[in-house]
């Protein structure tokens, strides 16, 4: 029985935490309910919701700051409120 591709996967707090430090663009993309099309896109313009890593081509994404943006929690003032 296959799934169909409209079923998105519900990730539970336990399940993001973890993931372990960082997570690569696709897991976050998926956490976060957005396809991996979009994700790469929103990287691009710079307009990702939250802070991503760039390691060379690689893409990290702390899990941190998607806990801390699917809990609803302040992640402080952006460096650019100066």
């Amino acid at each position: 029985m296959s799934l169909s591709t409209g079923t998105r996967r519900t990730w539970r707090v336990e399940e993001v935490r973890a993931l372990g430090m960082t997570c690569d663009l696709t897991t976050a993309a998926h956490v976060l309910g957005i396809g991996r099309t979009l994700a790469f896109e929103l990287v691009r313009t710079d307009a990702f919701p939250v802070r991503i890593l760039r390691l060379g081509r690689a893409v990290r994404v702390p899990v941190a700051d998607l806990l801390a943006l699917l809990l609803g929690e302040s992640q402080g003032p952006s460096p650019e409120s100066d």
